[in-house]
């Protein structure tokens, strides 16, 4: 965070000098009990419902509390505490909030859709920090309640910052878009995820568009062009600049000749009448989307594209997202433990598509929560994607995935199936499969902490 001093502080905010010094500068800013305090110089909202723990706030001072409380609650006098008081603490917090991004005039760019926010997020990041000081969202934690401490990590030395959205429920990215304020907002896809939260696929849909709204005036948009869902997107009052990705010949950023090559994928990059080889660690066709969604942002920001892909090209597959390992037996693991929801479950089954010819494929899938009403609608659909498909064995692991089995046997799959309540037992099955001509992929929840571990345990390390 940019040092603030506190007077500069409480002369924006109109507030009342209640106690304490105001000559000293604020270095971290949270919303209290939302955020922890674990430093000192931090400025802290404190709402009327909140319990106050002065104690504390003391030891981690100089502190700093702004709240619409009453005066006798907030007249205490600590030697290492200031209190402010305001007529409207939320006024007060989205005021704050608008003072402090608008002193930052640097390229900011939210991400959403249903798969691939985080590999887009952490390409863009990738490319630009060879030469830029880039500040971004940690890993895949996105939920609206981090969007203020990520706001406040941009400083006078930030050149670029880039978050995901996270959502749960509809207004969640309206909020988040609030507080980030992007000049450049990406949509990667929108496929089914959240509707426990949304209600149905096009409550899902709508609740993803508010990134539209949500962008800076005269800011940019873009746009997968392949994907059906987000050309149901309203875009006709988006008065910026919009950009579209993908294989469609409208792309703006299209990719062409799309080939698994050595440890990722190679594709033509067709942009401005220019064609660029083009190369992406990592398998599946999702990725050389992702590519292309993270090479438009950037030559948005002024990169130049040859310069990005060579970039790109050195970019390090995260954890967890369709990764390989040798395994048990001399067999491959594709441990893609990340997420899980129909549309990368998709995604993975053609990876192995391209790469399971030959050999002697095993399935593990778990359950696809926050699927609301649709859950078994979902789970099917996936049973009848996985019978298309020549696999050798399925497993399914959890209640829900159960229903992925018995849609599979029921559409006459020729896999051997095994439905299983949790991993217990599953090493047994399938030790005796495992050994050169074996390809596994296993995919679950990243809330399923034994399937994680199993999938580890499957590794030849271990």
């Amino acid at each position: 965070m940019q040092p603030l001093l506190v007077r500069d502080i409480r002369k924006l905010l109109q507030g009342e000098l209640i106690c304490g010094s105001e000559l000293w500068k604020v270095r971290e800013a949270i919303y209290y009990h939302r955020h922890d305090l674990t430093k000192k110089h931090t400025l802290m909202f404190v709402s009327r419902s909140d319990s106050i723990n002065w104690n504390e706030i003391n030891k981690k001072g100089p502190s700093l509390v702004i709240s619409d409380k009453p005066h006798s609650e907030l007249n205490k006098a600590l030697p290492n505490t200031t209190v402010i008081k305001v007529r409207s603490l939320v006024q007060a917090y989205w005021k704050f909030i608008e003072y402090y991004r608008n002193l930052f005039q640097i390229p900011v760019v939210t991400i959403t859709g249903t798969c691939g926010k985080t590999t887009t997020k952490e390409m863009i990041k990738h490319i630009l920090s060879k030469d830029r000081n880039v500040h971004a969202s940690e890993s895949s934690k996105n939920e609206p309640r981090r969007s203020f401490p990520y706001l406040m990590g941009i400083d006078e030395k930030t050149d670029a910052a880039v978050f995901e959205h996270g959502l749960g429920n509809s207004g969640n990215i309206t909020h988040q878009c609030m507080i980030y304020q992007p000049t450049i907002g990406i949509i990667t896809n929108i496929g089914v995820h959240h509707l426990d939260g949304c209600k149905n696929l096009e409550g899902y849909i709508k609740a993803k568009s508010e990134i539209v709204e949500g962008i800076k005036k005269g800011g940019t948009l873009i746009l997968n062009a392949d994907d059906e869902n987000t050309k149901k997107v309203p875009i006709q009052s988006f008065k910026g600049k919009i950009i579209y990705f993908g294989t469609n010949m409208r792309s703006d950023f299209r990719a062409s000749n799309i080939k698994v090559s050595k440890n990722g994928m190679s594709f033509l990059l067709h942009h401005s009448n220019n064609t660029y080889e083009s190369f992406i660690p990592g398998y599946g066709e999702h990725q050389v989307y992702n590519a292309l969604a993270a090479l438009a942002a950037v030559n948005v920001m002024g990169m130049n594209i040859n310069e990005a892909i060579t970039r790109l090209a050195t970019y390090q597959n995260m954890s967890r997202h369709l990764e390989f390992f040798s395994g048990i037996g001399g067999s491959t693991i594709i441990d893609d433990t990340w997420t899980n929801n129909p549309t990368s479950v998709e995604a993975a089954l053609k990876v192995l598509d391209s790469i399971g010819k030959g050999k002697n494929v095993i399935l593990v899938l778990g359950d696809i929560n926050r699927l609301g009403n649709f859950e078994k609608k979902y789970h099917r659909e996936i049973g009848s994607m996985v019978a298309k498909r020549n696999i050798h064995t399925l497993v399914t692991i959890g209640n829900k995935a159960e229903e992925i089995a018995k849609q599979a046997m029921q559409d006459g799959t020729e896999a051997n199936v095994h439905i299983f309540k949790d991993v217990y037992g599953l090493k047994e099955i399938l030790e005796p499969l495992l050994d050169s001509k074996a390809i596994l992929l296993i995919k679950g929840p990243m809330s399923s902490r034994s399937m994680i571990e199993f999938a580890s345990s499957l590794k030849k390390d271990n």
